[in-house]
């Protein structure tokens, strides 16, 4: 199957997540408020889909301590980087960043017209060059494809979808005396869609996201022209990343289902990149045995608790 059928599955698929999602919050909002509160589901996606703070990817940055990463310090990451923006058409190259993070990770900010990469301090030391591009040409697809906007419209929708049903809960339970009085009735099959659509909200993001790395993968192995390089980048950082269970229980790996992932199974994505090995460039980008050394040092810090894990 040739790269373009799989995009275009993914855009049918990314189309009618993305109308399940706001369907989802739609109804929520007619739960809660009624007929008005329908529109005033739709406006506020609406809204968030037009406009974007042009704070939100400075925060992101600065809470990584990401630093601009210069030219000079790594020419050939440049090289690599304008390159693989000019094939996927993008106005300007996005900016690069370096995360002193010894996390494999590797993100991207900003819309196609102003961008930035940032790539840890792990996934530098960790991969050469010709899997560093690969990872560059991913980010830099979801930069061209417009991922970044659609996933925040998708986290938008289904936080705003969580607030509708925390706002019955509580209206619920303000009403509760006069429900057990018997003065006013309550539509159970009502309550509960209002208490699961937050659910259905998530799982209908995660879906998103999945099949948004998916076409993601595809089009980097277009921009590279190299599917093998990224597909040897993934099961690098899942190697290195796989969890403790996946260590003391080999074959454990990940234990929940695949539709609870942000991203999809990394054997799957590699699969995928192995079965387009015939139908990419000639001219392959970042097969150069190269490397590229931050010439900053990462601040010596200890990871910080939170009850979310720790962060490094």
């Amino acid at each position: 199957m040739s790269w373009r059928r799989h995009a275009w599955r993914n855009r049918l698929q990314t189309l009618l997540l993305l109308l399940a999602l706001l369907g989802i919050s739609a109804l929520a909002g007619r739960l809660l408020f009624g007929e008005d509160g329908m529109w005033m589901a739709l406006l506020a996606s609406l809204i968030a889909l037009v406009i974007q703070p042009a704070a939100g990817a400075r925060l992101t940055l600065a809470l990584y301590q990401a630093q601009p990463i210069s030219v000079h310090q790594a020419p050939d990451l440049w090289r690599v980087a304008r390159r693989l923006a000019e094939r996927a058409d993008l106005p300007a190259a996005p900016l690069l960043y370096y995360a002193p993070s010894p996390l494999v990770n590797a993100f991207a900010v900003g819309q196609r017209q102003q961008s930035a990469i940032a790539l840890s301090d792990g996934l530098l030391r960790t991969l050469s060059m010709r899997e560093i591009a690969g990872v560059l040409a991913h980010e830099i697809a979801h930069i061209a494809n417009g991922d970044l906007r659609v996933m925040s419209l998708a986290d938008y929708v289904s936080r705003l979808t969580a607030l509708f049903a925390v706002v019955g809960q509580v209206l619920l339970l303000l009403a509760l005396p006069l429900v057990l009085a018997g003065s006013i009735e309550i539509d159970l099959l009502a309550l509960l869609l209002l208490a699961v659509s937050p659910h259905l909200a998530l799982l209908a993001q995660l879906g998103l996201s999945r099949v948004r790395e998916f076409d993601a993968d595809l089009e980097a192995a277009r921009l590279t022209g190299d599917p093998a390089g990224l597909a040897s980048a993934l099961a690098k950082i899942e190697r290195v990343t796989r969890s403790w269970r996946g260590w003391l229980l080999p074959g454990w790996g990940n234990p929940e289902p695949s539709w609870l992932r942000t991203h999809p199974a990394t054997e799957e994505r590699v699969s995928r990149l192995l079965s387009l090995a015939g139908d990419t460039r000639d001219e392959a980008i970042g097969r150069e045995k190269l490397a590229y050394r931050p010439d900053v040092s990462p601040p010596r810090r200890r990871p910080r608790w939170y009850p979310g894990g720790y962060w490094y």
